[in-house]
């Protein structure tokens, strides 16, 4: 475990899925959010964020923000979670609310404690080292208070569906020398420039963020106050946690919002990244991608086959 009295984890288990959903309804014969999808083994997406996450943080000091239209596919995979452990929300607002929601149940915990937040759509084929990276990433921000660390991939290709970093300057670290500074983030930039990104040696954000809780609210006030407003508060939370019995109200009045593109965006200055090992990461957002992860770590799945052939059909 990585100092389990200060290191905290939030999952990321709110989205909806729907670039997958031709694949998921294939797999599980439903419209279910691919985090609740058996892609491959027995366990779904978030099964395996979760086994994953417990070898680097205690179970008890987890929280899963969720919304409350999924409840029927998280009640029994997490009925061993405590209630002060989930994060529900009225609706699916984007990655900022989510951020911003769990900031809020965390403020009632921990006092400050140092947070990592973890999509559930991630596949790792040298998870061993990622979970190392994760524990060097907590250790690093312990010494870091003023920064967010964002975990950025080693690029295999010109992607255009990701966000990419450009890293700056080495930082000297006791722990690494893969530790740099941001210069800027890349959107989903057009092919010439993910081609232009990829010759440069930039990364690729797998939206893994680790840093001190107040260190989040800090550049949340400054990138959107009025969202921290939204939830009752003028910036900060100070435990008394205000919005959750307006929480429907709050949520309702909220248009959905990109943590990368509205924050981590235009909060380069307060950001580094740890470049990671090969990890073989990759984002599960389409079928292709999901095909992709599973044929390069050598896994099979009743479904690719299927799936295959009606893919097939189509193109024909």
């Amino acid at each position: 475990m990585t100092n389990p009295q200060h290191a905290w984890a939030v999952v990321l288990a709110g989205g909806d899925g729907t670039r997958l959903q031709s694949l998921t309804r294939m797999i599980a014969g439903e419209d279910r959010p691919k985090q609740f999808c058996r892609f491959y083994g027995n366990r779904t997406l978030l099964a395996h964020t979760r086994s994953r996450l417990a070898q680097v943080i205690s179970s008890d000091q987890t929280l899963f923000t969720v919304v409350k239209d999924h409840e029927r596919f998280y009640t029994d995979e997490l009925a061993d979670v405590r209630p002060s452990r989930m994060v529900v929300q009225p609706s699916n607002k984007g990655t900022t609310a989510a951020v911003i929601y769990s900031l809020f149940r965390l403020a009632n915990l921990a006092d400050d404690p140092i947070v990592g937040f973890f999509p559930t759509d991630h596949h790792y084929s040298r998870e061993g080292e990622f979970v190392a990276s994760v524990r060097l990433a907590f250790m690093i921000a312990r010494t870091m208070p003023d920064n967010i660390l964002l975990l950025g991939a080693r690029p295999e290709r010109p992607e255009v569906e990701y966000g990419w970093i450009e890293p700056g300057a080495t930082l000297e670290c006791p722990f690494t020398n893969s530790l740099l500074r941001v210069n800027r983030f890349w959107e989903k930039p057009p092919t010439r420039v993910a081609q232009a990104l990829l010759r440069r040696g930039c990364l690729w954000n797998t939206f893994v963020m680790i840093g001190h809780a107040s260190t989040f609210i800090e550049i949340l006030k400054a990138a959107v106050p009025r969202m921290l407003y939204a939830f009752g508060c003028d910036g900060c939370p100070d435990g008394s946690d205000p919005q959750w019995a307006h929480g429907e109200t709050a949520y309702a009045a909220l248009a959905p919002g990109d943590f990368s593109h509205q924050v981590l965006s235009v909060s380069a200055e307060r950001l580094v990244v740890l470049r990671l090992t090969d990890v073989g990461w990759s984002d599960l957002g389409t079928p292709e991608r999901v095909m992709f992860a599973l044929t390069r770590s050598g896994l099979r799945s009743d479904w690719q086959e299927s799936f295959q052939n009606e893919n097939a059909d189509n193109v024909a």
